[in-house]
């Protein structure tokens, strides 16, 4: 390639061209004079018309003499042509400036004041002046004593002979409003190679916006690559240098140009495992309703009295708190829904395991009463009953008061489960606390199942040991699997688990314990006499 052409499409600034009236005459007029005093003039007009004077020390024999009388009308290069002599215009300008300023201080009007002339005072009055020259140009100075910018932007485009010609494409006139001060015409522009696309000075493209630039290995700070933002992260800006982290409750779009926020989940009553949760629970409520109301119906026939009636109707209200409270795990969590569902839950199984542990010894006496001599009844009977229903229940609530004047359970934003969701739950607080609520839950639960096992032989009129048995055999293999299964789970589904693991077990004692004499009641009521329950050979089928 050749050198000389390197800047062929360069853009660049130039001083506007101008006329000044009469410069172009003048210079045209120029006469030189071939003396000592005038050798730059002798040295221009030698070079301009190739000749030489006879004073010129010059060796060359072969250049013809001038004459000093040479026409500069029909010279073909720049010097004629006075508007490529901006320099002209300015001294044109200064001069006239210096003289509206002298005329002001002055005082001129018709006549001129005379006074002697102050530098400092014509400087001050130089700052002020505003007048146009013939050839239109307003001349001014600004705040900071310049005149206002003007250029002209210049292209540098080659010629088919190989000469560069400088072609104006636009104009910067700083005089204007700021909307009009550059003036380019594009499509004028001749770029390098004689192209009219726009050259690009870098050689990768424009990162998007949810990308970030990484400079490549070894090769100029031009040429990187567009790396796409983490998850998390965003970048809005074209080429941006780093990714912005966004806020906890916010996540990055697909685009990574934007941060959105999270969306927050929990079980709700809207959802389909929530509706069926409640659902699941409200029929148990209205199922140990109705066997209630069996009960309390028959609550006169002797199978009714021999399961001990006062205790089935606590077991049967326990039942139905306990099926109520898991709907306290629905919906949004809040700080009376986390402190209320688990001491709600601790307390009311509570409540009915103490039950069926007072119904479960109360079987194993009313076997050892039928004993000759034996008088243990009396240690055991109505209020006995209730005196151990409400203790054992009252520990649980001093727990429950314990867990909650200490750290009580809240309402707790999980940002760190999952990355584009916040699950809403309810933060434990004392995780002791919650322990020691499920523990002593599981401790009257297993020394209920023991006592059961144990009566298991019984005589089958007192055979509601075995169905205490079963049912608390299924009540402590639904909490065994609860636990893992509750470590386990994510977001709401822990939830769902512990909901499920309250429905299953109430279910299971309400069907293991009373649906059985449910069904002697209303399907065989020839069985639901007192001979009958007093027949310790007879085979009960319950």
């Amino acid at each position: 390639m050749d050198t000389h052409h390197i800047l062929d499409g360069a853009i660049g600034l130039f001083i506007p061209k101008a006329h000044v009236s009469g410069m172009t005459e003048f210079m045209l007029n120029v006469k030189t004079i071939n003396s000592s005093s005038n050798e730059i003039l002798t040295e221009f007009w030698e070079t301009l018309f190739n000749c030489k004077f006879k004073q010129s020390n010059s060796s060359a024999d072969n250049q013809r003499e001038c004459t000093g009388h040479e026409d500069l009308t029909g010279v073909q290069n720049i010097f004629p042509d006075m508007t490529l002599m901006p320099h002209f215009n300015n001294v044109y300008k200064g001069v006239y400036a210096v003289a509206h300023a002298v005329h002001i201080t002055l005082g001129c009007n018709e006549t001129c004041n005379k006074m002697q002339l102050d530098p400092l005072t014509i400087l001050h009055h130089i700052k002020k002046i505003h007048f146009k020259t013939k050839e239109g140009d307003e001349v001014y100075f600004n705040e900071n004593g310049e005149l206002p910018a003007k250029y002209e932007i210049i292209n540098w485009q080659p010629t088919k002979n190989g000469i560069v010609d400088f072609v104006t494409v636009g104009l910067y006139d700083a005089s204007l409003p700021a909307d009009k001060q550059l003036n380019l015409h594009l499509e004028s522009v001749i770029w390098a190679q004689n192209s009219k696309q726009v050259p690009v000075s870098v050689c990768s493209e424009k990162c998007p916006p949810g990308t970030r630039k990484v400079l490549q290995k070894g090769k100029p700070v031009c040429c990187y690559d567009c790396i796409r933002c983490a998850e998390g992260e965003i970048s809005n800006i074209t080429d941006s240098i780093t990714c912005e982290q966004c806020h906890p409750e916010s996540w990055s779009s697909e685009r990574r140009d934007a941060c959105v926020k999270k969306e927050a989940e929990f079980l709700s009553y809207e959802e389909m495992m929530g509706v069926l949760l409640t659902a699941a629970a409200l029929f148990g409520t209205c199922m140990t309703a109705v066997v209630a109301a069996i009960f309390f119906r028959h609550r006169t026939t002797p199978i009714v009295r021999a399961n001990n009636s006062e205790l089935s109707f606590l077991l049967l209200f326990s039942l139905t708190l306990c099926f109520l409270c898991s709907l306290t795990f629905i919906g949004r969590p809040s700080e009376w829904s986390c402190m209320l569902r688990h001491t709600a839950f601790g307390i009311t199984f509570v409540l009915c395991i103490s039950c069926v542990l007072g119904k479960t010894i109360v079987v194993l006496m009313a076997f050892r009463a039928t004993l000759p001599g034996s008088n243990v009844m009396k240690w055991f009977g109505p209020a006995q009953q209730r005196l151990s229903v409400v203790a054992f229940t009252l520990i649980q609530v001093v727990i429950c008061i314990l867990w909650l004047t200490i750290s009580p359970p809240f309402p707790f934003k999980n940002f760190t489960q999952f990355k584009d969701k916040i699950i809403l739950e309810c933060a434990l607080g004392s995780a002791v606390g919650f322990w020691a609520v499920l523990g002593y839950i599981g401790l009257l639960a297993i020394l209920c199942f023991i006592l059961a096992f144990l009566a298991r032989k019984l005589p089958d009129n007192f055979n509601e040991a075995k169905l205490i048995t079963f049912s608390m055999l299924i009540f402590c293999a639904v909490w065994i699997t609860f636990i893992p299964a509750y470590v386990s789970s994510p977001g709401k589904f822990s939830v769902a688990v512990e909901i499920f693991a309250i429905l299953a077990s109430s279910f299971g004692l309400l069907i293991c314990i009373f649906i059985p004499k449910c069904y002697i009641i209303l399907m065989k009521p020839e069985k639901n006499t007192r001979k009958n329950m007093m027949d310790k050979g007879a085979s009960q089928s319950f």
